[in-house]
């Protein structure tokens, strides 16, 4: 993966940020892709120190005239794509009845329409080149149901299915579409469902009022867990992989 092109989506959020490092390491030249400029270029700055090879290319991915120009930039740039990791996302909680059009709107709207806007973008210049690998960051509740996660869960669920899609019609240009899907990691998206310190017990415990069975590996996920799976995906030793969903929660959904 050495000196090859990789955009990283949610650049500045844990689990984008772990993967932009996890990429650089490996020698990879990474655009890393965030709307928070600020916390994009602070991240890109501080990579860039330890020795990585790690550019700063701020962009809404809800907006798709926005995400169109700026892989246009990353390329002319930097070069090919060959590596495209879909990690931005937000998090609305709240039962569903009482979701606001608000809430499902910005879900979806990152969660699924920045996946479709940045992977097409991308799919696109990666066709004519007959190569590339795509890993989309899902989570595990979009095939386990959680209270409180309608939005989250159906918004990833519609990831999941859209990635498989396009990876079955990818597959003839050798083109392979992948899925991470992470359950609780210790992020600042998690840490803001905990309200106080019994917060990190009770996930690693589960909550039966919750229907939450816990982590039956008895620890919280580090967001370098999460981009050890997507560095995996995307590499060589995954290269007769696609269509396929990993799981990385310490057993949070059973195996399902």
């Amino acid at each position: 993966m050495s000196n090859e092109v990789a955009l990283v989506t949610g650049a500045a959020g844990g689990i984008g940020a772990a993967v932009v490092r996890a990429l650089g390491e490996q020698g990879t030249v990474v655009a890393a892709v965030d709307r928070d400029e600020a916390r994009l270029t602070e991240l890109a700055e501080k990579l860039t120190a330890d020795g990585l090879r790690v550019r700063a290319f701020a962009a809404d991915v809800t907006d798709s005239a926005q995400v169109d120009a700026v892989v246009g930039r990353i390329e002319e740039q930097l070069g090919p794509v060959e590596y495209l990791v879909n990690a931005a996302g937000v998090l609305r909680l709240g039962e569903a009845r009482s979701l606001t059009d608000e809430d499902w709107a910005t879900t979806f709207a990152v969660n699924v329409n920045g996946v479709f806007h940045v992977s097409r973008a991308v799919v696109n210049r990666m066709i004519p080149r007959s190569r590339g690998a795509i890993v989309t960051v899902t989570s595990n509740a979009a095939a386990t149901p959680r209270v409180e996660m309608a939005a989250y869960g159906a918004s990833k669920a519609a990831a999941t299915m859209f990635t498989k899609a396009l990876a079955l019609e990818v597959a003839r240009y050798g083109i392979r579409c992948n899925l991470v899907a992470p359950g609780s990691t210790d992020t600042p998206m998690l840490r803001s469902m905990w309200h106080d310190e019994s917060g990190p017990r009770g996930t690693v415990e589960g909550r039966p009022d919750a229907y939450r069975v816990g982590i039956p590996l008895r620890k919280i996920a580090r967001p370098s867990d999460i981009a050890d799976a997507v560095v995996f995906l995307l590499s060589d030793r995954a290269g007769h992989i696609t269509m396929h969903g990993l799981t990385v929660d310490g057993g949070a959904s059973l195996g399902v």
